[in-house]
């Protein structure tokens, strides 16, 4: 089993296996048909308070991934629909921000995998 991580606007690829959106915002400009999600798992994004006051500020990512590891945490039920997911083989985190090495997928990997 793999995680990956793709940009929504990237195109789709047979390697992505199941395609898991984990934006609470469906991304914009793009339609269902183009993007094919196979989950969407705004449940366990990041709040929208926590998301407004990181920003994608770099200065923040450490305290940002503290925080949203405590909803994931508070979030067991969420947690648990996701890793039904990630248990039957490869997946791929899908998410729109601009920033590739600091978003909300990168930091959703790095707790799904401490969970293994």
């Amino acid at each position: 089993m793999k995680i990956g991580i793709k940009r929504a606007y990237e195109k789709s690829d047979k390697s992505d296996g199941i395609r898991i959106l984990v934006d609470r915002l469906w991304p914009r400009g793009l339609s269902k048909e183009k993007a094919r999600i196979d989950f969407w798992a705004k449940d366990i994004s990041p709040s929208s308070e926590l998301r407004q006051w990181y920003k994608h500020d770099p200065g923040k990512w450490m305290e940002f991934k503290r925080r949203y590891f405590k909803e994931l945490n508070s979030n067991s039920e969420g947690v648990k629909d996701l890793l039904q997911y990630v248990g039957k083989g490869n997946v791929t985190f899908v998410y729109s921000s601009k920033d590739r090495h600091i978003n909300n997928a990168v930091a959703l990997k790095e707790y799904v995998e401490t969970l293994r």
